[in-house]
């Protein structure tokens, strides 16, 4: 095993097996970065293949002997740079601990390695009559680990909230290499600080996740589905306001473009671009009546804010068809070119007035971007597409993306809902909070990671110490 960090290297191989400990440049490349375009990322020192949690704990021991970053991992299907190595980093890929270790229906959980897809534990719930909500549009591939790091949102947090509401405790490896439960497994629990709470949406800075225990609901009644299609996505905007005066809580509600709709189409012939320009997809799953007026009162709003044509199906498999549309569009908007990833959450009153915006920055910046979006609870999805190998394009929609954040902070906004601030955003963070919050965030680094090690560089505006 020959590399510039001899001694390092030397010291992973005492505590773990060979097969563990990759260093062909070639595959460390792949693994060295998540989905974020253009966030800088070097070639790690080695990555690490984690089987259990003690081996997480040995790389964290052995990188504080040497002061050597750690950069977890689980798919890589994040959109921020969180996942990115850093100069003389270990990257720890925790896709291998991927076991469902106990479903439990009486009391409502599940406890899971931090590798386990999100699609699997849903399954897996739903075979003993239970229901894990958080499902993210990267559902199919993103792990657990990857979905509480970025605290995730999820297509149907507009009524049963994101990730953090479902997370009852986790075992984590902290920055002084102990081996440590946070967290609890009751219906209640206040004891002492909820650091189980600070760590969801930390992106690896504060700990290293080796499991996780879920909150699990009861499986929910079929869901009914509306469509709606619009001219302009301001209008569709003004659609998602009227719905929400009506006082309708929807279990989903998604907007998709043109620029998605085309996408998809060109790819899979759903024909649906067609005849819309917009399309709102809304879900009810009230029981009973209930849903049968809440899925009336939607197609109300959606009339009321301008749709050109809308209607509701019971039929789960149509339901299915449409919201398919909505999971598509990124991969295939991938298939145009780099696509640039916004993640902005306004409050849900000023959706139309940032659609607006948003066309006039494309305008103005000759940038194309589609728009994909969780507008129920105001979670905007820009992507700013551009042309392989286009410089000039690139810097286009770089000023663009800075352009969305400051308008999104002007109208009340955060920004990010759910992608985390990783490295793409670590200036818009700085925009947003207050000096003195932002010094807050880098001591509870400071006293949780003392040595620097996990993930550093990320998720906070790092601060020199007073």
């Amino acid at each position: 095993m020959t590399s510039a960090h001899p001694s390092l290297l030397d010291d992973l191989a005492a505590v773990l097996s060979p097969e563990q400990i990759v260093t062909d440049p070639d595959v460390m490349e792949s693994l060295a970065h998540d989905d974020a375009e253009w966030a800088p990322w070097q070639l790690p020192v080695a990555v690490v293949r984690a089987a259990s949690s003690a081996d997480v704990r040995a790389v964290v021991r052995t990188a504080i002997t040497h002061r050597a970053p750690v950069v977890p991992r689980g798919s890589g299907t994040g959109l921020s740079g969180g996942a990115n190595a850093t100069k003389g980093a270990i990257v720890l890929d925790l896709s291998g601990m991927k076991q469902i270790k106990s479903i439990d229906p009486v009391e409502r959980l599940a406890v899971v390695g931090p590798g386990v897809i999100n699609d699997d534990l849903r399954s897996a719930a739903a075979a003993h009559g239970m229901w894990y909500p958080p499902d993210p549009a990267s559902s199919p591939w993103s792990s657990i680990g990857g979905n509480v790091a970025t605290n995730a949102g999820v297509v149907c947090c507009v009524k049963y909230g994101v990730t953090r509401d479902y997370v009852l405790g986790l075992e984590i490896v902290t920055g002084r290499g102990d081996l440590v439960r946070i967290g609890k497994r009751t219906a209640k629990g206040v004891a002492g600080y909820d650091l189980t709470s600070l760590l969801v949406g930390s992106e690896g800075t504060l700990g290293i996740i080796t499991e996780v225990t879920v909150r699990l609901r009861r499986a929910r009644p079929a869901e009914h589905t509306v469509v709606g299609y619009f001219d302009s996505i301001v209008d569709a905007g003004t659609a998602v306001t009227r719905l929400a005066e009506a006082g309708v809580v929807p279990s989903a509600l998604e907007l998709v473009d043109r620029h998605c709709l085309q996408a998809v189409d060109a790819w899979k012939n759903m024909g649906l671009s067609a005849d819309a320009d917009v399309i709102l997809l809304g879900r009810t799953d009230a029981p009973g009546t209930a849903g049968v007026d809440e899925a009336a009162a939607m197609v109300a709003a959606f009339d009321a804010g301008g749709a050109t044509w809308s209607a509701q199906t019971d039929d789960p498999a149509e339901g299915d068809a449409l919201f398919a549309a909505r999971r598509l569009s990124y991969p295939a908007l991938e298939r145009l070119g780099p696509v640039l990833t916004e993640d902005i959450c306004l409050p849900v009153r000023q959706i139309p007035a940032m659609l607006a915006r948003i066309e006039q920055i494309a305008v103005a910046h000759q940038t194309t971007i589609a728009n994909i979006a969780h507008v129920g609870d105001g979670n905007l999805h820009p992507l700013l597409i551009t042309p392989i190998g286009d410089d000039a394009a690139r810097q286009r929609a770089q000023a663009a993306f800075g352009d969305i954040i400051a308008g999104c902070l002007e109208l009340g906004g955060t920004i990010t809902g759910e992608h985390g601030v990783g490295l793409l955003k670590l200036d818009g963070l700085a925009a947003e909070l207050d000096p003195v919050v932002q010094q807050m965030q880098y001591d509870v680094k400071r006293a949780l990671d003392p040595y620097g090690i996990l993930n550093p560089g990320k998720a906070i505006v790092t601060r020199p110490a007073p």
